[in-house]
């Protein structure tokens, strides 16, 4: 499969799982990688110092880039998917803010992903949508000063069902409502496994807000394995950011083939050119 010289990051929360985590961003470079990615990686969202100096210094040791880090989501195995908009999680959400974009402070990370997270019975939309933009907005604040920009993304109502932000669309007038606050470092990223299993046409959203994607991240459908295993074409998505000239990287974020060996999930990237 080519990739024309596009850059690719693993993210080490779904990839290199059987691993411990600080084993993981050298496991990534021993796979060929240069840069990882990673969802919130700790347990609670203020961890101890003593956690988040080994976590950036397993990355230091390992000689890899943290590209994008997420904000703290809440537990993603109960169905959490993200605190921001959700008034029971919103203090946590702040609290949470100055330590990921510290790390991205001291590793050099430009983006961090802000969750949005689910509808709520019993609280109107509206409600929830305005603690999300003045949230998003105490989020880019921080992360301008440590030289980063807040990414929101859409998920899909298969996976998710009760996730607020399912549609590209929907994402852009998030990001559109808090850049009419004034704020600038706010962007989209484009996770090509989501869009498509909504049935979005991938190549039109790439062209029509190349200017707002910030970061790309990429699954086949409909199983969200690597690429070349499902519904999408990805030779043909390849070609297409290259050719806009697509600068970011593009994080792996799939289930590896063999959840006992993620570093067997990368075979499609051996005919790269």
């Amino acid at each position: 499969m080519r990739t024309d010289g596009l850059r690719f990051d693993v993210n080490c929360s779904i990839l290199f799982t059987e691993l411990p985590l600080l084993k993981r961003p050298a496991a990534a470079q021993a796979a060929g990688f240069d840069a990882v990615e990673f969802w919130w990686p700790f347990g609670e969202p203020v961890p101890a110092d003593r956690e988040v100096d080994l976590y950036v210094g397993a990355l230091g040791d390992a000689g890899v880039q943290l590209v994008s880090l997420n904000f703290a989501a809440g537990d993603l195995a109960a169905g959490d998917r993200g605190l921001l908009s959700l008034p029971s999680g919103s203090a946590a959400f702040r609290d949470n803010i100055a330590v990921c974009a510290g790390i991205a402070a001291r590793t050099g990370c430009t983006i961090l992903n802000a969750p949005y997270g689910n509808r709520v019975d019993g609280v109107p939309e509206r409600q929830q949508d305005e603690l999300a933009a003045e949230n998003l907005a105490l989020a880019a604040a921080a992360a301008a000063r440590a030289g980063a920009t807040v990414v929101v993304e859409a998920l899909n109502s298969y996976d998710s069902p009760r996730a607020a932000i399912v549609s590209s669309q929907r994402a852009l007038a998030v990001i559109n409502e808090v850049r009419a606050g004034g704020v600038a470092n706010i962007a989209f990223l484009a996770d090509l496994y989501h869009l498509g299993r909504m049935g979005e046409d991938l190549v039109r959203v790439l062209a029509d807000h190349a200017s707002d994607i910030a970061h790309v991240q990429i699954a086949d459908v409909p199983d969200r394995t690597a690429p070349g295993t499902g519904e999408l074409d990805y030779d043909a998505l390849f070609r297409h950011l290259a050719a806009q000239g697509y600068p970011g990287w593009i994080g792996c974020e799939y289930q590896p083939s063999d959840p006992a060996d993620s570093s067997t999930s990368f075979g499609w990237r051996s005919a790269t050119g």
